[in-house]
C-alpha cells in the first residue's frame, strides 16, 4: 500500500462535552502536536499560503485537529466519539472553525498520480501511537455539504499499527488507495494517542489522477470546478498537458457571449460542451452507472484515452478588466488633529462594486503612518485608522481590488494634521513590516502609543516571532517583549 500526504495537527474542542474536552487538552496533551506532512493536509496547506481565509490556522496548524479518539463511532445510534459531524477538520476548536468551510472550490487540491502512496507525518511534540489510519469519501459524496460520518466510507482502507510507541517523523505509511476512488476526494488521516483519550484528525483534500481501471479506457485527467462568475468577453481555456509538456491540439477555449452564460455553472457546462463536440479521445462530464460521460452545469470531471496522450487539464480564466468599476474617498475632515502625536482618521469611501480595500496615510516623507483594511460591499462604507505622526501635510491613499481579483481601483487625496505631534519617529506600526524586522527597528505600538527598539543581534531573532495566538514578544504587551524590544 502507499500514499503520499501532508499536514500539521494538534489542539481542538469537540463533542458535546466542550468543558471536559477542554480540561483534558490542558491536563493530557497541552505538549502533544503533529500534522500530516504528506500529501499537505488541509491546514498544513493554509500556513504554506495555497488555501486562504483560514482563521488561526495558518498561524500554527500543528495545534489543529485534537479531540477525543473513537472515529467513527456515533453512527446508527452508537454514543458519540471523535470529532462532532460538521467540526471534523477543526476538531470542534473555534479557533480553527475557518477549516470546517466545504465547497467544491474552497481548498487546494494535491494531485495523486499513484494509488501507492507513503503517508508520512511530522511531529512536533510526539505521543506513543497506538495506530494510524486512512479513510477516503464515499463516491458520489457531495463536496459542497460539510463533512460527516457519513461523507467517509466506514472502514479506514488503510490502518497501521503503532505499537503505543512513539512514532518516527518523516517514516512512511505505505498504503494503496482503492482502484475505484478517482478524482476530488478527501482522505481524514487519523493519529490515535496511546497515553491520553485524544486523537489528531487531519483532513487533506486530493485530487486522484492515478491510472484507474474505468470502463471505456478512460482516465481521469482533472476537472472543470465553476467558483468564480465572469464577464461578458472573459475566456475560459481548458489546456490540456502531457508528460513532456503542453499538448495545445487538445486544448479548448470559450467566450463569454452573454450575461447567463458568466454564471459559473453554466461556462462550466459551456466549456465541457465544447470539449466534447471537439474531441474524441477526451471526454468532459459527470459519469453514470453504465459509464457514460455527459456535461453536467456544475462540477465536471475531464477524461482522456491513453492514445491522446493527455494526462491532466488545467482551466484559466482570461478575465478583463471591469471597465465599470469604480472606487473613491467621498469625505473626509478638513483636518486631524494630533494628541501627542496621535489622532484617529475617519473617512469614508464609495465603490460600485464589492471589494477589498487597504487604506494608507503617509507622512510627508512618504513614510506610512497608518493603514486599515476592510471587504466594503458597493456603496458608502466607513473607514478610521489609528496614526501616530507629526504635524504637515498627509497623503491617504486608497486601493480597492475586486473580490474576483480582475480590477484595481485607487484614489488618492490630500490630507491635513495639526495639533501636538509624536516626537520619537518609527519605522513601522506593529505588526506591519514584520518580516524586515531586525536589530536597530524601531515600531510603533498601537495598542498602547510607545515605541520600541529592536535590540541587537541575537535577541533581535525574537522580534519576528509573532502570531495572534503566539505573542509573547509582542513589544510592550507580550509576556516576554523585554526579551526582544526596548522601550524608546
Amino acid at each position: 500500500m502507499k500514499n503520499t500526504f501532508n499536514k500539521r495537527s494538534a489542539l481542538a474542542a469537540c463533542t458535546s462535552s466542550m468543558i471536559l474536552l477542554s480540561t483534558m487538552l490542558t491536563t493530557q496533551t497541552v505538549s502533544a502536536h503533529g500534522y500530516l506532512e504528506l500529501p499537505p493536509s488541509r491546514a498544513l496547506l493554509c500556513q504554506k499560503g495555497a488555501n486562504t481565509n483560514c482563521g488561526g490556522a495558518q498561524y500554527e496548524p500543528q495545534s489543529v485537529g485534537e479531540t477525543f479518539k473513537g472515529f467513527p463511532a456515533g453512527v446508527g445510534g452508537a454514543p458519540l466519539q471523535g470529532p462532532v459531524d460538521g467540526k471534523i477538520a477543526s476538531g470542534g476548536h473555534a479557533l480553527f472553525s475557518a477549516l470546517d468551510a466545504q465547497a467544491a472550490n474552497r481548498w487546494t487540491l494535491t494531485e495523486i498520480k499513484d494509488r501507492n502512496v507513503d503517508f508520512q507525518w511530522r511531529y512536533t511534540a510526539v505521543h506513543p501511537a497506538t495506530k494510524h489510519e486512512y479513510f477516503i469519501t464515499r463516491n458520489g459524496w457531495n463536496p459542497n455539504a460539510a463533512l460527516t460520518r457519513a461523507t467517509f466510507e466506514s472502514a479506514p482502507f488503510c490502518t497501521v499499527d503503532g505499537g503505543n510507541q512513539k512514532p518516527v517523523s518523516g517514516a512512511k505509511h505505505n498504503c494503496t488507495i482503492p482502484d475505484d476512488k478517482n478524482g476530488h476526494h478527501v482522505i481524514l488521516a487519523i493519529w490515535t494517542v496511546g497515553d491520553t483519550d485524544a486523537a489528531f484528525y487531519n483532513p487533506a483534500d486530493v485530487n486522484i489522477l492515478a491510472e484507474a481501471s474505468l470502463p471505456g479506457g478512460w482516465s481521469s485527467v482533472g476537472g472543470i470546478t465553476p467558483s468564480t462568475a465572469l464577464l461578458v468577453g472573459d475566456k475560459v481555456k481548458a489546456r490540456a498537458f502531457s508528460a513532456e509538456g503542453e499538448k495545445p491540439q487538445f486544448s479548448v477555449e470559450i467566450s463569454i457571449d452573454n450575461t447567463e452564460q458568466g454564471l459559473p455553472n453554466n461556462w462550466a457546462f459551456k466549456l465541457a460542451e465544447k470539449i466534447n463536440g471537439t474531441h474524441t479521445l477526451v471526454r468532459a462530464g459527470v459519469r453514470d452507472e453504465q459509464g457514460n460521460i455527459e456535461p453536467v452545469k456544475g462540477n465536471n470531471s475531464l477524461y482522456a484515452q491513453k492514445d491522446s496522450g493527455v494526462t491532466r487539464y488545467e482551466v484559466q480564466l482570461d478575465m478583463k478588466d471591469d471597465a465599470a468599476a469604480r472606487l473613491s474617498i467621498a469625505s473626509q475632515q478638513p483636518q486631524y488633529v494630533l494628541d501627542k502625536g496621535l489622532t484617529k482618521v475617519d473617512f469614508s469611501i464609495i465603490s460600485n462594486r464589492k471589494m477589498n480595500i487597504e487604506a494608507t496615510l503617509f507622512d510627508e516623507h512618504n513614510k506610512q503612518v497608518g493603514t486599515t483594511s476592510v471587504q466594503a460591499d458597493s456603496g458608502p462604507t466607513w473607514l478610521s485608522m489609528d496614526v501616530r505622526s507629526n504635524p504637515g501635510a498627509h497623503t491617504l491613499t486608497l486601493v480597492g481590488t475586486t473580490l474576483d481579483g480582475r480590477t484595481t481601483r485607487q484614489d488618492t487625496q490630500v490630507t491635513t494634521l495639526t495639533g501636538e505631534g509624536a516626537g520619537v519617529d518609527h519605522d513601522f506600526v506593529f505588526p506591519e513590516g514584520l518580516a524586515q524586522y531586525t536589530a536597530g527597528t524601531k515600531v510603533l505600538q498601537p495598542k498602547t502609543g510607545e515605541v520600541f527598539q529592536c535590540k541587537p543581534f541575537p535577541e533581535s531573532g525574537y522580534c519576528k516571532q509573532y502570531s495572534p495566538s503566539a505573542n509573547g514578544f509582542e513589544p510592550g504587551v507580550g509576556a516576554h517583549w523585554h526579551m526582544a524590544w526596548d522601550k524608546i
